[in-house]
């Protein structure tokens, strides 16, 4: 059977075109099934039905033969989306004629649907005209090629080569900058990329490191350039990302391994690859999606370093209008090298929303969409709309769609300036209760975060990245000095620093842990407490870090139950004893901060009553607690769609969680991605959170959106949620709510 299959597949594949490929299909499955009849059927959305496009044994009598959604045993199939087996077809109660056919001489009916990503296809249906019941290999066979002919079909449709796109290419990717534009497409492919990068040697090692050596200047001063020109459109944190390469290319390990490969022989290409596919892979095989992505990073660097082997500086693009740049990967130094006025949206083929890329497509307001699996030749120098709010691509689109699309333009860079007036407005609501605005900020080596306008301090620092970019553990010293540049940035806002959440999903460069399920493992304050020497450093370095600045919090992460709780406050008091005798001794103060913990996991639920007395403060974290609740990984592409924030379980996890605080006399803030969504927002605020913590880009529109909303219509809004029964009704319940007041355009394309 397998076999017959792959044949059929292959067969299919390597037709000259989609109708061709249809032909083939139907022959061939008839011919392995020993079947008198083989039909597919596609499903035109724009005509609401499934088209006859091919058949082995029915009559095409013209182009447009099909039976409408819905109907028939063909769309019994679709509706259900799973196969159906009657022996006797024209007596179920389904069954519709296809007339002129010669339908009515079959009498048994097998269909299966083809599915991709929950979406279906089109539906494959084999038919005899004896009346039996087809046997289980028979649906078995049918129902695995069907299978493979999903991805096949998918990707044909991504291609534009779909029956049913007659208007222009709709291609669907990941968003990752929100956002409109319409310009021509250009397809940038002149970066070297490391997987064509052969084995190979060199015979003098000599000129070959002194290759590298130069390539590695010339790449320090791009990315110094790259700083510059950005310097005074960007956040301090957001510039680190060159900050970041710079780090990167200075490091010791980074260069000695490089040299090494040449020393030994490699030619300077081979040296580079090596080398920056095993850095590379350290970084992929995490579970966090921040650090997951720094994996490109790396190979950015690598790419970089490539580039320079071969050019001695950086070649810059110049256009008459902006356009929409297409790549294969898209890279910091690619948007860099694009001028601002000049450069409308980006699509790439390859990446994700939290690539260093995407973090600056956002930063610049550049709207972005990752993972489009576009053919360059059909779409390079082609009118194009990007919606960075849903991931669509709209190539070569009516004159009706452009001009909605344009008109839609419009509104949204209107609605952006008057945003942008309004930054500095206090954080409350249009019944002036006021709501706390942080930010959630660690995610570079930047060590010196700008204080950002319109907010009230930092709700979650992450201090494990300078962690994972070091060969050792950082020292005391070396952390205090992190620490207190940070704290400095915001004077005397708050700054909530949460110790080091590393393990097993987060392996360190200089200590290996392998598990098998590393998220259910030994990360977090787990990892720590089995290592109080590393947490006493960090503590002590926090400690140290804020005298003479009283702003500083600690935060600790993944506290699954009161013994852990009571273990880190333990070492916490021996370490603040330590560094307040030693502020005494020297005529300073110590203030003993705040403590808190992270609500993720969920037994701790269950635990709050007792956190009374131990703790000062609660801090939710949103991403965590849904994944845990769920039991879904969403780094896991097969069930990354179930995981949702607005499911009725996580929802009511949050209203006990803020219920149960207030009673407790606990102050709670949430720092997860909900509460920089505009519809998490509304909904957090209306179940009673006044404290949000996000990321620095979701912070104006939060603002705005709040001071134009009341809180007894949020509170109406959450207990409308709270009574649903599907995270669809919340989704829609709240988007008419939001359309309702006029602020649609803050989660799609317009008003």
């Amino acid at each position: 059977m397998l076999t017959q299959l792959r044949e059929i597949v292959e067969k299919v594949a390597s037709a000259p075109n989609l109708l061709d490929a249809f032909d083939q299909l139907v022959v061939s499955t008839c011919q392995a099934m020993k079947t008198e009849c083989c039909s597919i059927y596609i499903a035109d959305h724009k005509r609401q039905c499934y088209t006859l496009m091919a058949s082995k044994g029915l009559k095409k009598t013209h182009r447009h033969i099909g039976l409408a959604f819905g109907e028939g045993l063909v769309g019994l199939v679709a509706d259900r989306a799973e196969p159906i087996n009657v022996a006797d077809a024209q007596h179920h109660p389904h069954f519709k004629l296809l007339p002129g056919t010669g339908e009515e001489s079959f009498r048994s009916f097998f269909g299966t649907p083809i599915i991709h990503q929950r979406q279906v296809l089109g539906v494959l249906v084999i038919q005899q005209r004896e009346q039996r019941e087809f046997d289980e290999s028979e649906e078995s066979f049918l129902v695995t090629l069907a299978a493979q002919l999903a991805v096949l079909l998918a990707h044909t449709k991504a291609q534009g080569l779909w029956p049913d796109q007659h208007n222009g290419l709709h291609l669907v990717g990941s968003a990752a900058s929100s956002g409109v534009a319409v310009a021509r497409a250009w397809w940038d492919d002149n970066q070297p990329r490391l997987e064509q990068i052969a084995p190979a040697s060199c015979l003098d090692c000599d000129a070959e490191q002194e290759r590298l050596s130069i390539a590695i200047e010339q790449a320090s001063a791009e990315f110094r350039r790259l700083r510059k020109r950005f310097d005074s459109e960007l956040h301090k944190e957001t510039l680190a990302i060159f900050d970041l390469f710079s780090h990167l290319l200075n490091d010791p390990m980074l260069r000695k391994d490089l040299f090494s490969k040449i020393s030994s022989g490699d030619l300077a290409e081979w040296a580079i690859r090596q080398v920056v596919e095993s850095y590379s892979a350290r970084f992929a095989n995490m579970k966090d999606d921040y650090l997951k992505e720094r994996a490109q990073d790396i190979r950015e660097l690598g790419q970089r370093l490539l580039y320079f082997l071969y050019n001695k500086e950086m070649t810059e693009h110049h256009w008459d209008e902006p356009v929409v740049l297409l790549t294969r990967e898209l890279t910091a130094a690619m948007l860099a090298s694009v001028p601002r006025d000049k450069l409308a949206a980006v699509v790439s083929q390859e990446g994700a929303a939290n690539s260093h890329a995407a973090i600056l497509s956002r930063a610049l307001g550049i709207p972005a969409i990752m993972g489009v699996d576009f053919v360059p030749e059909k779409i390079h120098n082609c009118k194009v709309i990007v919606d960075g709010y849903r991931g669509d691509l709209l190539v070569n689109p009516n004159r009706h769609v452009l001009a909605e699309y344009t008109r839609l333009l419009r509104e949204e860079n209107e609605l952006a300036k008057v945003v942008e007036t309004e930054l500095d407005k206090p954080a409350e609501t249009r019944d002036k209760e006021r709501i706390h605005i942080f930010l959630n900020a660690g995610l570079s080596a930047d060590t010196c975060i700008a204080v950002n306008r319109g907010v009230d301090g930092v709700g979650l620092y992450r201090t494990e990245v300078p962690f994972l970019l070091q060969r050792s553990f950082p020292s005391e010293d070396e952390q205090t000095q992190q620490y207190q540049s940070i704290l400095a940035s915001y004077g005397k806002k708050p700054v909530v620093m949460r110790t080091l959440d590393i393990g097993g999903d987060k392996p360190l460069p200089y200590l290996t842990i392998e598990e098998d399920n590393p998220f259910l493992g030994w990360r977090g304050i787990r990892f720590t407490l089995d290592h109080p020497e590393i947490f006493l450093i960090q503590v002590r370095a926090m400690l140290r870090a804020s005298i003479g600045f009283d702003n500083m919090d600690i935060l600790l992460p993944m506290i699954s139950g009161i013994g852990e709780l009571d273990e880190s406050i333990a070492l916490i008091d021996r370490a603040y004893a330590e560094v307040s005798n030693v502020a005494v001794e020297q005529g300073e103060t110590l203030r003993r901060p705040r403590i808190g913990i992270m609500i993720e996991v969920p037994s701790i639920l269950y635990q709050l009553p007792a956190l009374k007395g131990r703790i000062d403060f609660i801090s939710v974290g949103s991403n965590d607690l849904t994944q845990y609740l769920l039991a879904v990984d969403r780094n896991n592409s097969r069930v990354a769609s179930v995981y949702d924030a607005l499911h009725p379980a996580v929802l009511h996890a949050l209203k006990h969680v803020i219920d149960t605080s207030k009673q407790l006399q606990l102050p709670v803030s949430i720092c997860g991605e909900l509460a920089g969504d505009p519809i998490g927002a509304l909904l957090l605020v209306g179940m009673g959170y006044r404290s949000l913590s996000m990321n620095t880009r979701n912070v104006a529109k939060i603002k705005y959106i709040l001071r134009h909303i009341s809180i007894t219509e949020m509170e109406q809004l959450a207990q409308y949620a709270l009574s649903a029964t599907f995270a669809d009704e919340v989704r829609s319940k709240t988007t008419e709510f939001v359309d309702g007041h006029g602020l649609g355009g803050f989660i799609r394309a317009g008003k």
